[in-house]
C-alpha cells in the first residue's frame, strides 16, 4: 500500500511539472505564430486526444514519464507553401531560441511560485539548536557545544544569510559539504547572548553520498532532552528493562545532558565485534532506577555500532516561520536561484570528479520523496515539487542535444555564424546525446537501487 501512494504522489507530480513545461513552449509557440501540431502529456501510443484551438491537437499517452509539443517544421515532414510562415523552422532564430527556452523558464517560474508559497503559508520547524556533538566530527572539531543556537551561515565569514530553522541550517551544510566549501556559523547561547564565529570544515567530506554517517560525522544534531521516547519488543533495550517515558541521567556514571550525547555512548558502547555492557542510572516515575543494557552490535553503512533499537530524545523546540508577500516571492526567488547554481556547480565537480556520481536520484527515490513529503503535509509537498520543478529548469538546460539545452546550443551557434548546423553534424550529436542521456538514466537508477538496498 505504502509503494501505491508514493506511485500516485509520484504521477500527481509528474502530471503536474510536466504540462507547465511543454505548456512554456506551447504559449511562446503560439504567441510567435508557429502552428502547434500536438500537445502530449507522456510518450508513446496515445490514450486520449481532442483538437483544440488553432487545431492544436492536445493528447494523453501511454507512457507518462515526460511530455512533448510538436511543431510544424521540427521534423523533416514538408510543409506545404501556404503554412511556411506557421512553421518553427522558418522563424526568426530568436524565436526559435526562445521558444525552446520557455520550458525550462516555465519550470523555473513554478519553482518561485512554489517556494514562495510554502513561504506564505508558513510552518512550525525545529528551532536550530544544537546538541552535544558526536566524537570526531566536524561540529566537535568547530567547538560546537550541546545550546549553541546557530542564527546565520556564511560561505566566507563576511556576508551572513539568516537561519531561520533547522532545516534552513541543514540546507546551508548540505550545500556546502556537496560544492566542497568551508560554510562559517554564527552562534550564539539558548538566550541569544554570547555570540561567536566558528569554522565548519565541511569541505573535508567533499564528495561523500549523503546518508546517516555522513550525518554523523557532520554532527549538527538537534538540542532534545535525554528521554527513551519508543522501545523495540524484542530488542536489546527491551530485554535490559528500558521503558518509554525514562529519562536517562548518567551511563557509566557520567552524566549524560542530551538526546545527543546518549546516541552517541550508544552507538559506541562495542570493542570491534563485541557489545560492551554499560551500567545506566534513570528516572522513572520520580524514582531512579539502575540498568544494565547491553547492544546489539549492526553494520551501519560500512560501520560497526551498537544498538539498543530504542527510539530517544524529547520533542525539538519549534519556531513559527512564515513571510509577507513581497518577502515571500523574494525568498522563492533566491531559493529558487540558489538551488540552480548549486546543482550546475555539483554538475560540474561530479563531471572532474571532485563529487559523487551518488549524488544522482532516479525515480524511485523522486517517488519515495514525493510519499514522504505528501505524508507530511501541504508546504513539504509543495517543497517537494518546488525543487523538482527546479531540477528539471536546470535539466533541460543542459547542452546536450537530446534537451532544449542542445538545441538552444544549435541556436546559439547559427546566430554567431549566420547559418545552421548541418543535418550530419545534428544526427551524431543527437545519436552522442541519447548515449549520455541513457548512461546519466541507467546511472540514477542504479543509485536509486543501490540506496533502497543500503549499499549506499
Amino acid at each position: 500500500m505504502d509503494l501505491i501512494l508514493k506511485a500516485f504522489w509520484f504521477l500527481i507530480a509528474i502530471g503536474i511539472l510536466v504540462p507547465v513545461h511543454e505548456w512554456g513552449h506551447y504559449r511562446v509557440a503560439r504567441a510567435c505564430g508557429v502552428k502547434v501540431l500536438r500537445f502530449s502529456i507522456g510518450f508513446g501510443r496515445v490514450l486520449w486526444s481532442r483538437v483544440g484551438r488553432g487545431g492544436t491537437e492536445f493528447a494523453i499517452s501511454s507512457l507518462p514519464l515526460g511530455g512533448y509539443v510538436r511543431m510544424l517544421g521540427m521534423s523533416d515532414d514538408p510543409v506545404a507553401p501556404h503554412e511556411r510562415e506557421q512553421a518553427f523552422s522558418h522563424r526568426p532564430v530568436y524565436q526559435r531560441a526562445a521558444i525552446l527556452a520557455a520550458g525550462p523558464a516555465a519550470n523555473w517560474l513554478l519553482a518561485i511560485l512554489l517556494f514562495a508559497a510554502v513561504a506564505w503559508l508558513g510552518s512550525e520547524q525545529p528551532k536550530a539548536l544544537l546538541g552535544t556533538p558526536p566524537g570526531a566530527s566536524l561540529a566537535e572539531r568547530a567547538g560546537l557545544h550541546a545550546g549553541d543556537w546557530v542564527r546565520a551561515v556564511s560561505s566566507d565569514g563576511q556576508q551572513w544569510d539568516d537561519v531561520e530553522s533547522l532545516p534552513d541550517l541543514q540546507a546551508a551544510v548540505a550545500r556546502a559539504q556537496a560544492l566542497g566549501e568551508t560554510l562559517y556559523l554564527s552562534v550564539t547561547d539558548t538566550r541569544g547572548r554570547a555570540s561567536r564565529s566558528l569554522r565548519l570544515e565541511t569541505e573535508r567530506l567533499a564528495g561523500r553520498t549523503a546518508g546517516p554517517q555522513l550525518f554523523n560525522d557532520i554532527g549538527l544534531t538537534p538540542l532534545a532532552e535525554p528521554l527513551i521516547r519508543e522501545v523495540s519488543p524484542g530488542g536489546p533495550g527491551a530485554a535490559a528493562g528500558l521503558l518509554a517515558g525514562d529519562r536517562v541521567l548518567a551511563i557509566d556514571g557520567q552524566a549524560v545532558p542530551d538526546a545527543s550525547f546518549l546516541r552517541d555512548a550508544i552507538r559506541r558502547a562495542h570493542d570491534g565485534d563485541q557489545p560492551r555492557a554499560m551500567t545506566w542510572r534513570v528516572e522513572r516515575a520520580g524514582q531512579t532506577v539502575e540498568l544494565a543494557p547491553t547492544p546489539r552490535i549492526v553494520d551501519d553503512a560500512g560501520q560497526r555500532i551498537a544498538r539498543l533499537e530504542i527510539g530517544v530524545g524529547s520533542p525539538l523546540e519549534r519556531v513559527s516561520v512564515s513571510y509577507g508577500p513581497v518577502e515571500g516571492l523574494w525568498r522563492g526567488a533566491q531559493q529558487s536561484w540558489d538551488m540552480a547554481s548549486t546543482t550546475v556547480r555539483l554538475i560540474g565537480r561530479m563531471l572532474i570528479g571532485e563529487a559523487s556520481v551518488k549524488n544522482l536520484s532516479g525515480p524511485l527515490t523522486i517517488a519515495d520523496y514525493a510519499g514522504q513529503s505528501a505524508q507530511a503535509g501541504l508546504a513539504p509537498f509543495l517543497d517537494f515539487l518546488a525543487k523538482i520543478s527546479m531540477s528539471l529548469a536546470v535539466l533541460n538546460l543542459l547542452p546536450l542535444p537530446m534537451l532544449d539545452g542542445g538545441h538552444l546550443m544549435y541556436h546559439l551557434f547559427e546566430g554567431l555564424s549566420g547559418r545552421p548546423v548541418s543535418e550530419w553534424w545534428q544526427r551524431q550529436l543527437q545519436r552522442a546525446g541519447a548515449l549520455i542521456l541513457m548512461l546519466m538514466m541507467a546511472l540514477a537508477l542504479s543509485n536509486d537501487v543501490a540506496r533502497f538496498a543500503g549499499w549506499h
